[in-house]
């Protein structure tokens, strides 16, 4: 059975709640100040079983002016709408606002619904039904069936069922790929059961059993039972009116307006990029920062709009923008919404999300309008290098996807695979499924290249530089898994060589010319002469241009012609060599050796024993038990 949800729209006292009762025999103004009022204020649920055996969910919205963001949250959802219009009154003002918040949400079949025909002559009613007709010219509800009713006496209301019966036959039901996805409209406590929500779900499926999380609350709970149009059932999908019975939170955390989705599957933001149209008849144009009311799902939130190509936005124009909120929003790309001015209320615009959570833009730059368009207009393989692009090295996942570019999951499987061979994206990260955007590789390799040539032209002795020092210098923030990945990319292309912890490009070599040599032999000379006993670093190089002096040293480090100690203590390597062979030769004969035994076959002073007994054990020669040492058996 197809999941479709009739809304209702229309002005305050038309009759919306009254035709709801005459149909179902449900009253769905359930508050005693409704009751005592006699007005809709909050939502109202109930359904209708057509004669073709196809189950009609209904939401009646209140009709009051200072009820429309409750009028928002029904509309959200709906597959199809009944403008109700009073038969004694015609089109009016809230008539015209609900309408333009159905355009806006994107409602795009329904009918209407002369209500009060008991009240009017045959003459009259003809009159109200050209008027109307005149109205609808150039809405999407242009020649809708237009059906009297009276739900007072019943006259029409069979005509009225066959006509909804026949239209459910012919709408598409919705495809319910995606997360699950249910904007809350009610919560309460049920007595021996603890949290209840409702709301009708815009994406996927959920069973009894499983985790959901409350956006943007950050909670997670469990369903423990759910109900759809008061039957129970196992499992509820999208376009269906669910109840749904939490267990793990409190009444208290959850508000209208909030998100129960699939864990994961959202990421909250307090800034949304949207397209953006304006109703032709805006009272004033809504300039640049103005406050606003969005409202997206059941949710309505304060923010100021962003335009990016303009100061303001006039009555019938389009454009792109960013809405800077004051509480975050927890959206997908292609959700519909509306915008409100913040005084005098009043809807004036409204499109769909374009970006759940961007960065904050620039204005007046061409490249960032060009990418918006694109996620309007542009193909979902366009979309995804959008977003591919602008997600830089963090990369992005299938999962992510989801909810930026919403497609049925094989078709994003397939269209990935195929931008995957085509490499337009390329895989860095297997187990996290997580990809970059081949201009972001290209661009961070060409970073990388350039690095190490401005390095090997500052550092001209020294023979790479460390891969932390790289990856430092080139992007601190880098996922390891990525700064492998482009090492690994640059090495296999033959322009990086990766030489242990250093990284140089192919053509470099240590070149000493000149002074330098000549620095490089007295070096070292002094350490050869020096012996066992080395002189100290700095006093060899005394006289010496410190710096260039330590450039030296470390191209003789490099080449293993001096190995160091500690610091500012060297050995030439000859000479370590000779106290190793006597070390070696020691333990022919002996298990053991202490420091006294060292000094003894050496002949030298606690300045140089220790440090060598140290780098020996460093360098798994020797291993130290208590205050001696043993030889290291391999």
């Amino acid at each position: 059975m197809k999941q479709i949800v009739l809304g209702t729209a229309g002005h305050i006292d038309h009759g919306k709640t009254s035709l709801v009762k005459a149909l179902t025999g449900t009253d769905t103004d359930r508050l005693k100040e409704e009751k005592a009022r006699g007005i809709t204020i909050e939502l109202g649920f109930a359904f209708l079983d057509l004669p073709s055996g196809q189950r009609l969910g209904i939401v009646d919205v209140p009709g009051h002016e200072k009820f429309v963001k409750n009028m928002v949250a029904g509309a959200t959802g709906i597959d199809l709408v009944a403008l109700v219009i009073a038969a004694d009154e015609g089109v009016m003002p809230q008539t015209r606002e609900h309408l333009d918040i159905c355009t806006l949400l994107g409602v795009r079949t329904g009918l209407v619904v002369l209500t009060k025909i008991d009240m009017v002559d045959e003459e009259w009613l003809g009159l109200v039904q050209e008027d109307v007709a005149e109205y609808l010219a150039g809405t999407f509800l242009a020649g809708a069936p237009i059906v009297p009713v009276s739900s007072v006496s019943g006259q029409g209301l069979p005509e009225l069922v066959k006509v909804l019966d026949e239209m459910v036959a012919g709408l598409q039901e919705r495809p319910a790929f995606g997360p699950w996805r249910l904007p809350v409209d009610r919560v309460f406590t049920m007595k021996g059961f603890g949290t209840v929500i409702t709301g009708t779900a815009v994406g996927g499926a959920i069973a009894i059993g499983q985790e959901v999380e409350i956006y943007p609350r950050d909670v997670t709970a469990k369903v423990r039972g759910l109900q759809v149009h008061n039957q129970e059932v196992q499992e509820a999908r999208r376009g269906q009116r669910t109840a749904i019975n939490l267990q793990g939170v409190e009444k208290a955390v959850i508000e209208r307006g909030d998100v129960v989705a699939s864990p994961g599957s959202l990421r909250p933001s307090l800034w949304v990029d949207l397209e953006c149209a304006a109703l032709k008849d805006m009272q004033r144009p809504l300039k640049h920062r103005a406050p606003v009311r969005l409202h997206t799902g059941t949710g309505e939130t304060m923010g100021r709009v962003m335009f990016l190509d303009r100061d303001d936005l006039k009555p019938g124009e389009h454009c792109y923008c960013q809405v800077r909120l004051e509480a975050p929003v927890a959206v997908m790309a292609g959700d519909r919404y509306v915008l409100r001015s913040y005084s005098p209320v009043a809807t004036v615009a409204g499109g769909i999300v374009l970006h759940p959570h961007p960065g904050r833009h620039k204005r007046r730059r061409p490249e960032i309008i060009a990418d918006l368009a694109t996620l309007e207009q542009g193909t979902p393989a366009q979309r995804i290098a959008v977003h591919a692009r602008l997600s830089g090295e963090a990369g992005i996942s299938a999962h992510d996807l989801e909810r930026l570019v919403p497609l049925p999951a094989k078709e994003l499987e397939r269209l990935l695979a195929d931008m995957l061979n085509k490499q337009e994206l390329v895989r860095f990260d297997k187990e996290g499924g997580r990809m970059i955007a081949r201009p972001v590789q290209d661009e961070l390799a060409a970073q990388a290249i350039t690095l190490l040539t401005e390095f090997h032209a500052s550092q001209p002795l020294r023979p790479g530089m460390s891969r932390e020092e790289f990856r430092q210098r080139l992007s601190p923030g880098m996922e390891a898994r990525l700064f492998a990945h482009l090492l690994r990319k640059l090495s296999d292309e033959g322009k990086l060589i990766a030489d242990k912890d250093l990284l140089r490009l192919p053509d470099h070599q240590v070149r000493l010319a000149g002074g330098a040599m000549a620095l490089r032999a007295r070096l070292e000379q002094a350490y050869a002469q020096g012996g066992l006993t080395p002189p100290l670093f700095k006093e060899v190089t005394e006289k010496e241009d410190k710096k260039e002096a330590k450039q030296v040293l470390q191209v003789l480090l490099n080449e293993g012609v001096l190995v160091k100690l500690k610091e500012d203590l060297y050995y030439h390597a000859e000479a370590l060599n000779e106290i190793k062979a006597r070390l070696k030769a020691y333990f022919e004969s002996h298990e053991r050796i202490g420091a006294q035994q060292f000094k003894e076959i050496t002949g030298l002073s606690r300045k140089y024993l220790i440090p060598l007994l140290e780098h020996f054990d460093a360098t798994q020669v020797t291993i130290r038990v208590g205050d001696e040492r043993v030889l290291r058996k391999k």
